[in-house]
């Protein structure tokens, strides 16, 4: 097989291999690199594919691979490895102090939004973000559980409604 034979073979299968690499990502601009770097090792190692074998399991299994290698490569990047004494490093909070200023603008604006709720859906609502069941909640209110069911999630409802960029 020549090298442009190959190449138009190997490129006869993108949308195949785009959609494989999508399954893998679920992000379009990462299905998109998956792809590259599957095109970029197929010309690279053209000369171990063995002619009159499958060359489209062939790149499936490169992608795979690649895929594989990127994510373990990935969780390694994101491990802390200590070596002082008592492992202090990784007992210490990655927290560094400061809030980040956007965080708190956001909180700022679901707290108020939540504040605004009515105060039937608000308590209830803001009990349950802070932990309570719903049966603790309905005996604290002296309501049914089916009420306080219903509350919370129209309130949450509301609350998609009122702030649509947290979807």
């Amino acid at each position: 097989m020549t090298q442009l034979d190959f190449h138009s073979e190997i490129i006869s299968f993108q949308k195949s291999l785009k959609s494989f690499a999508y399954s893998f990502t679920a992000n379009d601009d990462d299905a998109n690199d998956l792809l590259q770097d599957t095109y970029l090792k197929a010309i690279t190692y053209k000369d171990k594919f063995q002619e009159k074998t499958n060359l489209k399991a062939w790149l499936y299994t490169i992608m795979r691979n690649t895929f594989i290698n990127n994510y373990r490569k990935a969780i390694r990047a994101n491990t802390i490895l200590d070596s002082t004494d008592e492992q202090y490093f990784i007992n210490v909070p990655q927290n560094n102090g400061f809030a980040d200023p956007s965080s708190e603008f956001n909180y700022k604006q679901i707290e108020s939004t939540v504040e605004g709720l009515d105060k039937d859906y608000k308590v209830p609502f803001k009990m349950y973000n802070d932990g309570y069941k719903y049966k603790e909640i309905a005996d604290d209110l002296k309501l049914p559980i089916g009420t306080i069911k219903s509350r919370i999630f129209l309130a949450r409802k509301k609350l998609m409604e009122l702030l649509p960029e947290y979807r």
